[in-house]
């Protein structure tokens, strides 16, 4: 075990793309994101293992997360009152990316896409929101039936789809506020952990300031500012050296 994660020598900023349309309410999909939506992930640079793929995106409604996990050979477990314990997506947001603060304010919000713990026999997915732990002040919590939670069963893993409304994220204004702090873990009872970015050695359950950016951007932005070509960097002796044989 290194001392300090690789994660951490950097500055962690990923954009987030604007899909205006969702979420769907005809159809099986909620979301449905391309390839342009996934959350890159660096877990590998900590040594470990990456099993699940996550994509984000936003519109002035709120935001949309979707995660498939794979290589399960057992079936989901969960329990609602343990949800960290279960198998399923922790989703921590702050929509005031203040992270200079060790401790969560009533921005910080914490969310549990669980693929089994509810219903009486806890088989049945679930979404859970909690308090975060050591916070200064508690964001509200939201009415579960105000979010939008999907989870289907496939071989070897499940997909989860949910859209959390604005009115749910305290503090939420994309215009005046489009750079969130944000931290994903992936918690499986069969497969692990994988976390963004972070490892179980720090505690960032409870702590923004350990917690990466997230920028709303716009779909235009790859429009408006075009890949640069690379500069050539040129050595004055070669060009002189150059021009001497070419003389």
């Amino acid at each position: 075990m290194q001392p300090v994660p690789s994660r951490f020598l950097i500055k962690l900023a990923r954009k987030c793309l604007n899909h205006p349309k969702v979420p769907f309410t005809n159809g099986d999909a909620l979301l449905d994101l391309s390839k342009d939506y996934i959350f890159t992930n660096l877990c590998h640079m900590d040594g470990q293992e990456s099993f699940a793929e996550i994509r984000i995106c936003w519109n002035s409604n709120g935001i949309g997360l979707q995660a498939s996990v794979n290589g399960k050979k057992q079936a989901t477990e969960g329990d609602h009152t343990r949800p960290r314990s279960s198998d399923g997506i922790t989703l921590w947001i702050d929509t005031r990316d203040s992270r200079n603060s060790h401790r969560a304010t009533r921005y910080c919000h914490q969310f549990h896409f669980l693929a089994s713990g509810g219903g009486p026999d806890k088989e049945d997915p679930c979404f859970v929101q909690s308090k975060i732990h050591r916070a200064l002040q508690d964001a509200p919590l939201c009415n579960s039936n105000e979010i939008m939670f999907r989870c289907k069963n496939e071989p070897g893993g499940y997909l989860i789809e949910s859209f959390l409304p604005s009115q749910v994220l305290t503090g939420y204004d994309p215009d005046n506020c489009p750079r969130l702090g944000i931290c994903i873990q992936v918690h499986d009872r069969e497969l692990g952990n994988q976390i963004y970015d972070s490892t179980l050695d720090f505690p960032f359950s409870e702590d923004p300031s350990l917690w990466s950016q997230l920028i709303l951007a716009s779909n235009e932005d790859k429009e408006k500012n075009p890949k640069k070509k690379p500069v050539e960097i040129s050595n004055d002796k070669t060009e002189r050296s150059a021009r001497k044989t070419k003389n």
